[in-house]
């Protein structure tokens, strides 16, 4: 019954998580448009990252709910947002293309799946604290450690 409690609470902020990269993504993607008209991409290549953020989002939320337990340690919480971010904005980058000009545009991506992961590390954190999501149990089934 415990795992079974535990996978929603997963499930929940998951969902929460993948929801607000998936509106964070979108609010990004449209401030590119505006601030970097050169770089646009097609409304399919939009579409298929807003898809993505929506995923990733999902897993990093899963993944922090683990992470923080019921700790406070915001050391712990900002290094599972810098790990996620730099894992996806480094993989966005195409290094065969790359030119030392384009460092800055390097670093905006870089900096954008940050932002993502941080956006969705506050609407988490704001779930916990309103009671949406529970925090991970570090209770032991004592029935399954048994002999």
């Amino acid at each position: 019954m415990h795992d079974k409690v535990e996978r929603i609470e997963s499930v929940k902020a998951g969902s929460l998580s993948g929801i607000i990269a998936g509106i964070g993504y979108v609010a990004i993607a449209m401030i590119d448009r505006l601030m970097l008209p050169e770089y646009s991409r097609s409304l399919i290549s939009l579409s298929l990252e807003a898809a993505i953020s929506i995923i990733t989002g999902f897993l990093f939320g899963v993944t922090y709910r683990y992470i923080i337990r019921t700790d406070r340690n915001d050391h712990l919480n900002s290094g599972a947002v810098l790990a996620f971010g730099l894992v996806r904005g480094l993989a966005q980058i195409d290094v065969s293309k790359f030119e030392l000009s384009q460092v800055w545009l390097n670093g905006l991506i870089v900096g954008k799946s940050i932002l993502l992961f941080s956006i969705a590390r506050y609407a988490i954190d704001f779930g916990l604290a309103a009671g949406w999501v529970r925090p991970f149990s570090q209770q032991i089934d004592a029935s399954r450690h048994e002999g």
